[in-house]
């Protein structure tokens, strides 16, 4: 009778348990090139939409364009233009822009200019005027005014204003109040100049009546003269 024998390995007979065989790198799960997000795609479909619709618009504005006339050089309030005054440029014109086409260039040579102009801008209808800003029997007066003699309110060419005489500064009070009304002269704004540096002083050329220049000029001399805007009814 023929007996088998086990091969018993010396750490099993040894009772110390059989060293673990450590295991070999384990490969990242594949991911399927299938497997796409709904959102990703709705995503990327709408850039590249938004893309093309961007570079349209652009290629449109580029090609659609308008020839406009242009401010060639400083031109003063009142001033007649002339050809050298203006030019041309062709851009892509805003349809709330209003300019002076480049067709209607000889229709605006020989008007005068209603506002100060500067060089580089746009011409815009009403920046110009066929009327003379200064008109027959009226006279130009330069008034210097500090800022407690004008309004806040930005002073515009062809603003209606009321010429107002004060108390000359020092004189003697009675404290009694008097029912005579101030002495006032209409006028309008042909220009406004900026502040000056430092002193905060406006000059303003008003004109007023033949009649009047003389005695608003007495008035700024003195300084007793206010400038009120008036009503846009002239009231």
């Amino acid at each position: 009778m023929s007996k088998t024998t086990e091969r018993t390995s010396p750490s099993a007979a040894s009772g110390i348990p059989a060293p673990v065989r450590a295991a070999g790198p384990v490969a990242p799960p594949r991911v399927s090139a299938r497997r796409r997000r709904p959102g990703v795609i709705a995503l990327s479909l709408a850039l590249i939409a938004a893309g093309g619709a961007g570079v349209a618009v652009l290629l449109l504005q580029v090609g659609n364009r308008t020839d406009v006339v242009t401010v060639a050089r400083d031109v003063q309030v009142g001033q007649v233009l002339t050809e050298d005054d203006l030019g041309k440029a062709s851009i892509a014109l805003d349809p709330a822009v209003k300019a002076v086409r480049a067709d209607d260039l000889a229709a605006v040579v020989g008007k005068r200019a209603a506002v100060e102009l500067k060089p580089g801008s746009l011409l815009a209808p009403s920046q110009v005027t066929k009327d003379n800003l200064v008109k027959a029997g009226e006279q130009l007066v330069p008034i210097g005014l500090e800022p407690k003699q004008i309004p806040a309110t930005a002073l515009v060419p062809g603003q209606k204003v009321k010429l107002v005489h004060v108390p000359a500064q020092g004189a003697t009070d009675t404290g009694e109040k008097s029912d005579v009304a101030p002495q006032t002269i209409d006028g309008r704004v042909v220009k406004a100049s900026s502040a000056a540096p430092g002193t905060g002083i406006v000059v303003v050329d008003v004109a007023a009546s033949a009649a009047d220049g003389p005695t608003v000029a007495a008035w700024v001399a003195a300084g007793t003269l206010r400038l009120v805007l008036s009503a846009p009814d002239g009231s």
